[in-house]
């Protein structure tokens, strides 16, 4: 399936290997601009720019969500299930926790529990506008994103959800620190494809503050 072109991309750190395959890849992927304001270890304070994203709703565990979202939008973006021309596969692949439904146990920034209602969102390539995206099927959606600042930390290896929960208040900790305003709720960013390695997978916690 056509999706699995951003899992071959990664494929090729394992083939012809190490830090130049990785490089290669890492910079055939676009990403959205952002002004970096400050830096503090694995912590930065970003500014982005407006963006488009198209994004899609899951109901239950937080990675099979993540995983039928992330095919549903790659069913759009080439163009598996409309008309027209493809769109250029972005990175990272956004994740957050949607509206919460009623359950027995926790959501996962309480105690670590995946279930619930989970958004997962495409950066659309900068040179879209609302008006020259193709149509989207109806259960996705296509938002602008306004400028904001946000505050991310990075960190690698297969982003669980226990690690997503300890960068999380990691995070937190360091925003309290400095007198930072939290104006959202935590986002995950996933920036590589299942292929790569996961020492040299890039992953985020990110959250909005004013």
């Amino acid at each position: 399936m056509k999706f699995w072109k951003y899992a071959a991309a990664g494929a090729a750190v394992l083939s012809i290997g190490a830090a130049g395959a990785y490089a290669q890849y890492r910079s055939s992927v676009d990403e959205p601009d952002y002004s970096l304001m400050s830096e503090d270890g694995a912590i930065q304070l970003r500014e982005y720019a407006p963006m488009i994203v198209a994004e899609v709703t899951h109901t239950g565990d937080r990675r099979r969500a993540l995983n039928a979202g992330f095919r549903r939008l790659a069913a759009y973006i080439f163009a598996q299930d409309r008309p027209g021309k493809e769109i250029a596969m972005t990175s990272p692949v956004m994740q957050d926790q949607g509206e919460k439904i009623a359950m027995t146990s926790p959501v996962l920034q309480d105690s670590g529990d995946t279930s619930g209602s989970w958004r997962t969102r495409f950066v659309m390539p900068a040179e879209y506008t609302m008006e020259t995206l193709p149509t989207p099927p109806e259960d996705v959606t296509l938002v602008e994103m306004p400028p904001r600042r946000v505050a991310a930390i990075r960190f690698s290896g297969r982003g669980s959800s226990e690690d997503l929960a300890a960068r999380e208040e990691e995070l937190r900790a360091w925003i309290a620190d400095r007198d930072l305003t939290i104006a959202g709720p935590p986002e995950f960013a996933f920036y590589d494809a299942p292929m790569v390695p996961p020492p040299l997978r890039r992953n985020e916690v990110i959250i909005p503050v004013e």
